[in-house]
C-alpha cells in the first residue's frame, strides 16, 4: 500500500534537472498512411516524454513527414498531381492518427520545407569545407523512356544465379542471391518496361571511409549509452568492413528528374533523400522554435542556442531496419558539420511489431490498421498499455496477440487498477461524505509507495516499460489483497466500524492515486480524468503527487470499459488491415508451427489435477541457474517451495505479493538446486512468454481452480 511523510522529488534519471531533451521518432514516408509500426514507435517515445515531463524536465518532442525521393515523385506522376500536392494530402491526414492515439508531438513538420533546405545545404557546405565530399563519375542504368537514372528497385530481370524471372536489381527473392543491377540477365525498367542503357554521371560522395570519420565512429560507438550493445555490435561490423553491408563512401546525390533539395552549385543534382531526411529532425525543431510554440514550454533560446547548448540532449527513437543510417552516416555528418550541430546523445532502437507471430502483410490480410482501430471505437489507451507492457530497452520484436490483448487489458486495467477505485470510492462517498481520513496514519503507507514509485521511475527512465507495468500491477495486486482482507462490505454494515471502514478505503484510494500517477505516461487521458473528476484537482498529475495522500474525493464516475473479443475480431477481420508500410514495419519472426490439439480428456481426469490459487510470498534468484527463480508460495496457510523457469521475464522483487495458479498435487521433484513442491502455471510459445497465469481480483490463496 501507499506511504506517508512529505513527498520528495524522485531523481529517477541521472541527468540534472536543468537538462533539455530534444526527442524525435523516425520520419514516416509521405506516400501513404501511418501503419501500426509507426504507432508503436510513437507510443514508445510519447510514454518516455510524458514520464520526463512529469519529473519536471524540459522536453521538445517533434516529428515530420519524410517527403522527398523518387517514389513520391513517381506516385504523384501516376496520380497526375504534383509531388507537393501529394505530400500535402498525406500530411493533412496525420493528426487523425496522432491525436487518436494520444501522441503528443509538440510540432509536426515536413522535410519539404524552407528550414530543411537551409539546414541540409548548410551541412553539405560544411562537410565540403572539411574535405569530406568527393565527386566521382559512376555508371548507372538509365531509362530512355522515362529519361531518368534507375534505382535498384526500379530495375528487374532474370536472376544470374537461379534464373528466376522478374527479380529486382539488388537481390533475388527466390534464391536469396545478392548482386548488382548489371549482373541481371535481360534487365528492363520496372517503370516503362524498356531495356535500360548504361550511362555515366558525376555523383557526390560523403567520404565515410575517411580515417577521421572511422576514428570518430569507433569512439562514439564504444562510449556507453549512445546505442544499445547489440546495435553497437552491428554497427561495428559495418565499420570494420564485415558482414553484408561493409562500410563504404556514401553516394549522396541523385540526377534530375528527382523530387528533393538541390545541391548547391551543382545544376541538375539533388540530395539523395537519406541525406535530408534525418536533417528533417533539426528542421522540425527549428520550425517549432521559430513559430513561437516553444515559448509555451518556457523555451526562450534560438534554434542555434538550444541545439548547441551543453545541457541539451538529442534523442532519437527508430526501428532496427534503419540503424545503418542513424549510427554511421547521421552521427558522422553532424560531427564534422560542427557547432551548433551536435552528435546524438542517444539512438534508441526497437524491434518490429508482428500480429499473432506473423509479419504484417497486405496480401495475406495480416496486420492492424490504426485508423480502423479508432473507427471501431477501441480505446487507444488499451493499445498504449498493451504495447507498454511488452516493450523493453532491447531490440526485440513485439507481438500483438489478440487473445492476450483482451486478457491483459481486462485483467490489469479493469480487474486490478480501475477495480480499486470503483469499490473503495463508493464506500467513502456513501458513508464518509467523500472525506478521506487515515486513522492508521500515512507514514508507513508512504514509505511503501515510495519504494514502488522509485523502482517504477527507474524502469521508465531506462525504457523498461514492460518491467514498469509488472511492478505497477504487482502493487495493484497488493492493494486489492489488503482491501479484500479488510472486508469493507462487512464493515459497512456495522456503524461501530466506521473508523475501520474509513481506514481500509483510504488506504486503497491512496494506493489508487499512486497507481494513477505511475500509469499517467501510458494512460494520459484516464489519468487526467481521475485527477479532475475523482480527486478534484485543477491540474494534471505530477510525479510527486504519487506520494501525496488524497483527502477528498468526488462521486465516482465509470472510468473504463472492458475489451470485448468481438471488437478485436472486427479489427482483425479479413480485409481490415492496412499496408505494412515504410520504415518501422519490417519482417518479424516466422509464424509459429501449428501445434496439434491433444486428445480429449474426461472431467474426472481433469479433476485429478489440484489447481490452487497461490500468493507468492518470496522470490529469489537461484545461483547457477540460467532460467529458474525460487518461489515461496502460500496455498492458504501452507507454504511451499516451487522452482519456476520464468527468470527471463520477471524481476523477483516484482513477484512478491502476486497471485498465481499452482498445480498443488504434483509429486515433489528433487532438483540440483533443491526440491520443487509444485508447479506454477504460465503461458508461452514462439510468439512470446512466459506469462504467469493470474486469477482476477477477489481470489484468495488456497482457493481451488475448477
Amino acid at each position: 500500500m501507499p506511504s506517508g511523510c512529505a513527498p520528495q522529488p524522485l531523481p529517477v534519471h541521472s541527468a540534472p534537472m536543468s537538462e533539455t531533451y530534444f526527442v524525435t521518432t523516425a520520419l514516416p514516408y509521405a506516400n501513404g498512411p501511418l501503419h501500426i509500426g509507426h504507432i508503436m514507435e510513437y507510443i514508445q517515445a510519447d510514454i518516455w516524454v510524458r514520464f520526463l515531463r512529469m519529473q519536471g524536465k524540459a522536453v521538445h518532442f517533434v516529428g515530420a513527414d519524410d517527403a522527398h525521393g523518387a517514389p513520391i515523385m513517381l506516385k504523384a506522376q501516376a496520380e497526375q498531381i504534383t509531388p507537393e500536392a501529394l505530400v500535402a494530402r498525406i500530411g493533412a491526414d496525420r493528426p487523425r492518427y496522432l491525436e487518436g492515439f494520444l501522441i503528443g508531438f509538440d510540432h509536426w513538420h515536413s522535410t519539404h520545407s524552407p528550414e530543411n533546405t537551409e539546414l541540409s545545404q548548410d551541412i553539405y557546405r560544411r562537410l565540403q569545407a572539411a574535405g569530406l565530399i568527393d565527386s566521382r563519375s559512376i555508371e548507372q542504368f538509365y531509362d530512355p523512356v522515362q529519361k531518368m537514372f534507375l534505382a535498384d528497385r526500379y530495375i528487374k530481370g532474370e536472376c544470374p544465379k537461379c534464373h528466376a524471372k522478374d527479380q529486382y536489381g539488388d537481390a533475388c527473392e527466390v534464391c536469396g542471391s545478392v548482386y548488382v543491377p548489371t549482373d541481371l540477365i535481360n534487365p528492363y525498367s520496372a517503370l516503362s518496361g524498356a531495356p535500360p542503357v548504361l550511362q555515366r554521371s558525376d555523383h557526390f560522395f560523403f567520404q565515410l571511409s575517411d580515417p577521421r570519420c572511422v576514428a570518430f565512429l569507433r569512439a562514439w560507438l564504444d562510449a556507453p549509452g549512445h546505442v544499445q550493445p547489440q546495435v553497437a555490435n552491428k554497427a561495428r561490423e559495418w565499420l570494420e568492413g564485415r558482414g553484408e553491408r561493409a562500410l563504404a563512401d556514401w553516394d549522396i546525390s541523385r540526377d534530375a528528374p528527382y523530387f528533393g533539395i538541390p545541391i548547391p552549385d551543382a545544376p541538375g543534382k539533388y540530395f539523395y533523400v537519406w541525406l535530408d531526411a534525418p536533417v528533417g529532425y533539426l528542421a522540425a525543431l527549428k520550425s517549432y522554435i521559430d513559430s513561437g510554440k516553444a515559448r509555451a514550454r518556457g523555451e526562450t533560446r534560438t534554434f542555434a542556442q538550444l541545439l548547441g547548448a551543453s545541457d541539451t540532449r538529442q534523442v532519437h527513437f527508430i526501428g532496427k531496419d534503419i540503424i545503418y543510417f542513424h549510427t554511421l552516416f547521421w552521427p558522422a555528418m553532424l560531427k564534422f558539420a560542427g557547432a551548433p550541430y551536435r552528435v546524438p546523445d542517444n539512438v534508441h532502437v526497437h524491434g518490429f511489431i508482428t500480429v499473432s507471430g506473423e509479419k504484417m502483410s497486405k496480401s495475406r490480410g495480416t496486420g492492424i490498421s490504426p485508423l480502423r482501430y479508432l473507427e471501431l471505437g477501441l480505446n487507444p489507451q488499451w493499445l498504449r498499455y498493451y504495447i507498454a507492457a511488452k516493450l523493453n530497452a532491447n531490440v526485440e520484436d513485439l507481438d500483438f496477440n489478440p487473445a492476450d490483448f483482451v486478457a491483459r487489458v481486462n485483467s490489469d486495467l479493469i480487474g486490478k487498477y480501475v477495480n480499486i477505485a470503483s469499490r473503495a470510492a463508493a464506500f467513502i462517498s456513501r458513508h464518509c461524505n467523500g472525506v478521506i481520513d487515515y486513522p492508521g496514519g500515512t507514514a508507513a503507507l508512504t514509505e511503501q509507495a515510495r519504494s514502488v514509485v522509485e523502482s517504477v521511475g527507474a524502469s521508465y527512465g531506462s525504457r523498461e516499460f514492460g518491467r514498469a507495468m509488472r511492478e505497477i500491477m504487482g502493487f495493484a495486486d497488493r492493494i486489492n489483497q489488503e482491501f479484500d482482507a479488510r472486508q469493507p462490505w462487512v464493515l459497512a454494515k456495522d456503524p461501530h466500524q466506521r473508523e475501520a471502514l474509513q481506514d481500509a478505503c483510504a488506504r486503497a484510494l491512496y494506493g489508487f492515486k499512486t497507481l494513477t500517477c505511475l500509469l499517467a505516461p501510458v494512460l494520459p487521458e484516464l489519468a487526467e480524468r481521475v485527477a479532475r473528476e475523482l480527486f478534484g484537482l485543477d491540474r494534471s498529475l505530477t510525479w510527486t503527487d504519487a506520494l501525496e495522500p488524497p483527502r477528498h474525493i468526488q462521486p465516482y464516475r465509470h472510468l473504463m470499459t472492458r475489451v470485448e473479443p468481438r471488437q478485436v475480431d472486427a479489427l482483425l477481420a479479413p480485409g481490415a488491415s492496412a499496408p505494412a508500410g515504410t520504415t518501422t514495419a519490417a519482417p518479424g519472426p516466422s509464424p509459429p508451427t501449428a501445434v496439434a490439439a491433444p486428445e480429449h480428456i474426461s472431467i474426472d481426469e481433469f479433476n485429478r489435477v489440484d489447481l490452487r490459487v497461490a500468493r507468492i510470498v518470496a522470490a529469489e534468484q537461484v545461483a547457477g541457474a540460467d532460467k529458474l527463480l525460487r518461489l515461496t508460495v502460500d496455498l492458504g496457510g501452507e507454504t511451499r517451495t516451487v522452482f519456476a523457469g520464468i527468470k527471463s521475464a520477471y524481476d523477483p522483487a516484482a513477484l512478491v505479493g502476486r497471485l498465481t495458479v499452482v498445480v498443488a498435487n504434483l509429486a515433489p521433484r528433487k532438483m540440483k538446486f533443491g526440491v520443487s513442491e509444485g508447479m506454477v502455471l504460465a503461458a508461452g510459445g514462439e510468439s512470446g512468454g512466459p506469462y504467469l497465469l493470474a486469477p482476477d481480483s477477489g481470489a484468495r490463496a488456497g482457493m481451488r481452480v475448477r
